[in-house]
């Protein structure tokens, strides 16, 4: 058996929940959301967040605004949409469930 796959996909099953948990918090740029998974210990890639915000955004999940950049070039600000926070709350929901259920197996003494 391959552990480091069977991670990946535990890994890659949350991933979207944490991002819409970055987000809720305000608006933030793909770096502010990058930066706060890796606080978290949970290390993505632009190469998997992008994506996901595109998905994410085109679902109605999320929106954005254009922000100049003292830095550079405008920078794209994401938050959640009414229907973003309904779906977080939702996920939130299915996670907390979900990991009752795998504790309960987990911690069977």
């Amino acid at each position: 058996m391959k552990i480091e796959k069977t991670n990946a996909q535990m890994r890659k099953g949350v991933i979207e929940l944490c991002v819409l948990s970055v987000i809720s918090d305000n608006e933030v740029y793909t770096s502010d959301i990058i930066d706060a998974m890796r606080d978290a210990e949970l290390i993505v890639v632009e190469g998997t967040v992008y994506p996901l915000l595109t998905r994410l955004k085109n679902e109605g999940v999320l929106k954005y605004k254009w922000e100049e950049s003292s830095s550079g070039p405008p920078r794209k600000y994401y938050s959640l949409t009414q229907d973003g926070i309904d779906i977080l709350e939702r996920l939130k929901q299915g996670w907390d469930e979900l990991s009752k259920s795998v504790n309960k197996l987990l911690n069977k003494n």
